[in-house]
């Protein structure tokens, strides 16, 4: 006669050494995400403070903006030349008048300076019929998005509706836009590294910019990238961290 065996289990050794391994896979997998995440950003910060650091040292050198300067046919050489000049007014446009036979988009022309003057890397060539970014005459960000460099009003609250020939009704001045398709995650990151981490405030702002015909960042909605909420009368305004939307803008003030 065959008496039956009772089934083996699991010890409770060996189901706290199963918990530790899934322990330690799940902390690696988060540590990894962690890691990306802080190469994201950090990559966005040195893209900013190297376009920045460019942009002033061309202003030193030449005592001129670039994109604006109006004797860079003479001081520049551009891949092709003369190298195409900007009116010189002191604002780098998106649809500047012409001077004496200056480009129209500075905002384009922006790289085109630098890079001929050796400020960034890279070989950028605007054409003085171009109206909007390509590979050939403006850089990108991490997320392929073009940037861009112009004296307008494309930052902070009121954004909606925004075209290239009327950029808003915010006082204009100089920002260098990362372009949309930063997840919020990141661009409020890096606003908390570099400025007060509020997207309608300080020298780093919400931007609703996009150089094409991709959808521009909302403030509406499940993935708007600002929120806002009541206190004490009083509305307040931040980044939509639990959206997660993938695309978001920033503007840094110049």
């Amino acid at each position: 006669m065959m008496t039956s065996r009772p089934s083996a289990g699991f010890t409770l050794i060996e189901i706290a050494i199963v918990l530790v391994i899934i322990g330690l896979l799940l902390g690696s997998v988060l540590k990894g995400q962690e890691l990306i995440a802080s190469a994201r950003v950090r990559n966005l910060v040195a893209q900013q403070d190297g376009v920045k650091a460019a942009f002033y040292g061309f202003q030193d050198r030449y005592r001129a903006l670039p994109g604006d300067y109006s004797s860079a046919n003479t001081n520049i050489n551009c891949p092709v030349n003369p190298c195409l000049n900007g009116n010189g007014n002191g604002q780098v446009e998106i649809s500047a008048t012409s001077s004496n036979g200056s480009v129209a988009a500075e905002y384009l022309l922006v790289w085109t300076h630098l890079a001929a003057a050796g400020f960034i890397n890279g070989s950028f060539q605007m054409q003085t019929a171009d109206t909007s970014a390509t590979a050939v005459n403006s850089p990108a960000s991490p997320y392929g998005v073009y940037l861009e460099v112009a004296h307008d009003g494309w930052y902070g609250i009121n954004q909606s509706g925004f075209t290239l020939a009327a950029a808003g009704p915010n006082p204009p001045r100089h920002t260098l836009k990362t372009g949309n398709q930063v997840p919020t995650e990141v661009v409020s990151e890096v606003d908390r590294k570099i400025d007060d981490g509020l997207p309608y405030s300080g020298s780093f702002q919400f931007s609703t910019y996009t150089p094409d015909a991709s959808p521009p960042p909302t403030t509406t909605g499940a993935s708007a990238c600002v929120v806002s909420r009541i206190v004490g009368g009083t509305i307040r305004y931040s980044w939509n961290f639990p959206g997660k939307s993938t695309n978001c803008g920033a503007a840094s003030f110049l």
